[in-house]
């Protein structure tokens, strides 16, 4: 009796699956998606981030068919390669190793205070993307004239701001 209820309501839930989910069927996703742990170096990390530029900015997005916020797309970015990351720009101020920002990469994350200067917390993140050595250079979500997923470089405004370099990929 026991076997017969489990199968009915095993089968029941089964049904209420959208079709797709029955056979297994996966969508597509018109952006690259990178899963072996080999592929998982700067280079793709950057490469990655940058199929994103123009994507708008939506306070609280975390995905590029709705949109992104800072923390949403860095977020969005390194969940693709199976990093567990914080979803708010705060909490990137524990995680990975600090460098020094004249050791910054590709791949390392770059931490702001927010636009409000009495404010000290991490308010703003992005992904750097030029080479160690180089003027830096980063990819965020812009909440500011620009309104999307766009490349920076590091000037003298986002200077003030800025707090610190953490590499997650070690």
């Amino acid at each position: 009796m026991n076997k017969a209820l489990c199968l009915t309501i095993l089968l029941s839930f089964s049904l209420c699956l959208p079709s797709e989910a029955r056979r297994g069927d996966k969508k597509q996703s018109v952006y690259s998606f990178y899963t072996t742990r080999q592929e998982i170096t700067p280079a793709a990390i950057v490469a990655f981030a940058k199929q994103f530029l123009g994507v708008p900015y939506r306070f609280g997005g975390s995905s590029p068919q709705k949109g992104f916020d800072c923390s949403g797309f860095v977020n969005y970015v390194f969940s693709n390669f199976h990093f567990l990351v914080p979803r708010s720009s705060a909490a990137f101020n524990s995680k990975g190793r600090q460098v020094p920002l004249t050791e910054a990469q590709a791949g390392d994350v770059i931490l702001f205070r927010g636009t409000n200067p009495k404010v000290k917390s991490i308010g703003h993140i992005g992904i750097v993307i030029s080479d160690k050595g180089e003027p830096l250079r980063f990819i965020h979500a812009s909440s500011g004239k620009i309104r999307c997923v766009t490349e920076t470089l590091l000037d003298n405004r986002y200077q003030k701001r800025f707090v610190k370099i953490v590499r997650l990929i070690l």
